[in-house]
Parts: C-alpha cells; sequence; structure tokens
C-alpha cells in the first residue's frame, strides 16, 4: 500500500519509478562506488553494454519510416535547427556564465547537452499525448539521433574551440564509429531477421535498455565519486545547476513554439516540433559521454545532462496533458 501511494505521488510530479532508480543508483554509486578490479570489470561491462544498446537501437528503428517522414521538410528542419543550431548557441552561453561558479568539467557539460540529439521515446510519447504529429515526431527524433553521433563530437569540437578549449572531433568520430555505429548498422542489417522476436518481447528489450542506462551511470558517479566530485560542489551549487537548466528549458520553449507558428506549421506539427525540439537525449549521452571524456570527470560533465533530462520530462509530461499546450499551439 505505502509502495503504491510513493509511485501515485511520483506519478503526480511526472517522476517514474525508472527516474526514481536513476537517482537511487547514483546514490549507490555514492555510497557504495566501484573500486579496484571490480571498476576494472565494470568498465569492460559497460563497454559491451553501450555497444548491445546500440545494436538494439538498431535492430529496433524502422529506417524506411523514417526516410519516409523526411518529405515533411519544415518540422525535420526546424526540429535539427533547434537541436543543432539553437541549443549549442544557448549552451555557449551557459558555459561562459558557468566558468565563474563551478569546476571546468560543469561547463563542458552545458557544452555537451547543447551538442546532443532530442530524445526518441519520450518525444513520442508526448506528442501522441497532446495529439501531435506522432509519425513526424518519429522521424525528427530518430533523423536527430542519427546524425547526433556524428554531429555531436564536431559540434563539442567547433565549441572548445571557439571557447579556448581543445578538442579532436576526428578521433572521437573514430571512437564512437567502433563502439556505437558499428553495433547500430549490424542492427540494421539484422532487423528483418529480429524485428518479430523484438516486438514480441518489449518488456524484455526494455530491461536491457534502461539496465544498460543504469549501469553506465553507476560506472560513471563511481569513478567520479573515487575522483571526489562530491566534495568540488556544495549544495548552492548543485541548487543554482538546477535553475541553470530550469532556465534553458525556459527559454528553448517559447522560441520552439513561436518558430513553429512564424513559419505556418500545423498544429500537429507545432507539437511534433516542441516535444522533439525542446529535449536531449540521455539514452544518447551517456553512453558517448564514455567515449568522448576523461573517466575521472565524467559524472560532473554528465550531471547538466542529467538534471535537464529530469527537468525535460517533468515540465513536458505536464504541458503534453494540460491545455497549455493547446492554447500556445492551437
Amino acid at each position: 500500500m505505502l509502495l503504491r501511494n510513493i509511485e501515485a505521488g511520483l506519478k503526480r510530479v511526472s517522476l517514474d519509478r525508472y527516474l526514481l532508480i536513476l537517482i537511487l543508483t547514483v546514490v549507490l554509486a555514492t555510497i557504495l562506488p566501484a573500486q579496484g578490479g571490480f571498476a576494472t570489470v565494470l568498465s569492460k561491462a559497460t563497454f559491451w553494454a553501450v555497444a548491445l544498446l546500440f545494436f538494439l537501437y538498431g535492430a529496433k528503428l524502422s529506417l524506411s519510416a523514417t526516410l519516409a517522414g523526411l518529405t515533411n521538410w519544415k518540422l525535420q528542419a526546424g526540429c535539427l535547427a533547434c537541436t543543432y543550431m539553437l541549443f549549442p548557441v544557448l549552451a555557449l552561453g551557459l558555459f561562459g556564465v558557468s566558468q565563474a561558479w563551478f569546476p571546468a568539467a560543469i561547463g563542458l557539460g552545458f557544452l555537451y547537452l547543447g551538442c546532443l540529439p532530442s530524445t526518441v521515446q519520450s518525444s513520442i510519447a508526448f506528442t501522441s499525448v497532446a495529439g501531435g504529429n506522432v509519425a513526424g515526431a518519429l522521424c525528427a527524433a530518430s533523423l536527430s539521433n542519427l546524425l547526433g553521433v556524428v554531429l555531436c563530437p564536431l559540434l563539442l569540437a567547433a565549441m572548445l574551440h571557439t571557447s579556448g578549449g581543445a578538442g579532436n572531433p576526428a578521433d572521437a568520430v573514430w571512437k564512437i564509429a567502433q563502439q556505437i555505429l558499428l553495433p547500430f548498422f549490424l542492427g540494421q542489417l539484422l532487423r528483418p531477421l529480429l524485428s518479430n522476436f523484438l516486438n514480441r518481447n518489449k518488456q524484455a528489450t526494455m530491461i536491457v535498455d534502461r539496465g544498460s542506462i543504469l549501469l553506465i551511470v553507476y560506472s560513471a558517479f563511481s569513478a567520479g565519486v573515487v575522483a571526489g566530485i562530491w566534495h568540488r560542489l556544495s549544495w548552492s551549487d548543485i541548487t543554482l545547476l538546477v535553475i541553470l537548466c530550469v532556465l534553458l528549458l525556459g527559454v528553448v520553449m517559447p522560441i520552439v513554439l513561436n518558430a513553429g507558428l512564424l513559419v505556418g506549421m500545423p498544429r500537429g506539427d507545432r507539437l511534433a516540433l516542441l516535444f522533439c525540439g525542446s529535449t536531449k537525449s540521455l539514452a544518447t549521452g551517456l553512453p558517448m559521454a564514455g567515449i568522448l571524456f576523461d573517466t575521472a570527470e565524467i559524472a560532473l560533465i554528465v550531471l547538466p545532462l542529467m538534471l535537464f533530462h529530469l527537468i525535460q520530462l517533468s515540465v513536458l509530461a505536464v504541458l503534453s496533458q494540460r491545455s497549455v499546450v493547446s492554447v500556445q499551439a492551437g
């Protein structure tokens, strides 16, 4: 009874069981971080978990359906512009602000957040609940993630160069190609053989998806705890970080909504643009962070992403079910 009451309370604030487990995984890594030989084994397990995760993404994604949706060029161009132009520009601003308050890794985390693709599952789910163009959202989110594994490191390297940092995009893309793109395209090749099996066993594939993410989170925060990340951030730092993430979403959403109105998109497309163009993918961001960044700094780098992810899900879940979206997009 108590568990049901707790879960009902979490749903009222749009925090489901998986997000609660995600938070508890961070707590577990803080109390019992992986160290020594266990950390080595965990690192290898995480490598293969990421490869399996993207193999399943490839096997589940209907590339033909994604390509068919490209004919709606206003929606697709709008989503890509929000994801890979608007967000990076705002992230550069947050990078500048964060330099005065946080460790350098947090600033890098904001840049990384700005370069990531949109979410897939939640964007489509929110679009569906709000009565938007679900097929368009599916295409936009899938295309964003397909391009993101190449565009993300290239954009990040360009912004680091602009901000006085260094980056090696060729090396980053090569690492991603080995661990993410190769399994993804292998999954695409085997999709005709696996799609029926995966459709019949959606619960099992969801467990693998989410289990892989939890493993990555535990590994990243274990390394961060061993490196002393929580000694580098105070509660006031974390509060300010949450405020900056809320401000980022609060700036992006009105721009996205008004951009859809400005170019004359129908209501369904504007809703798809809102839910795809305002979100950033934790499922893609965490695995790529393990490839792109130093292990000891990953926890701080992905902290803005994790906070923004929790905030975007909470806010957009509420908006998808309220008249706010209907009024703005109607």
